[in-house]
């Protein structure tokens, strides 16, 4: 229970500390730069995930003859 309320005094003084450091031009520029690194990650994660799926795709389109003789054994 100890940890837990550690746990969150950090959490809480991390946010009163961005707060803060918002306030600032440079602040506001590492923050910003932070998230664009963040959408830079998530676009690159998107596109992987959609570029995967589209080959799991095209090999399962491909497959239905092995499949029909897997199953007809």
């Amino acid at each position: 229970m100890k940890n837990i309320l550690w746990l969150i005094v950090g959490v809480g003084l991390g946010f009163v500390a961005a707060h803060q450091i918002n306030k600032t031009p440079e602040g506001k520029r590492f923050f910003e730069d932070v998230d664009s690194r963040a959408h830079e990650f998530s676009n690159a994660v998107v596109d992987g995930y959609k570029e995967r799926e589209a080959e799991l795709r095209a090999a399962v389109a491909d497959s239905p003859d092995v499949l029909s003789n897997i199953s007809a054994r």
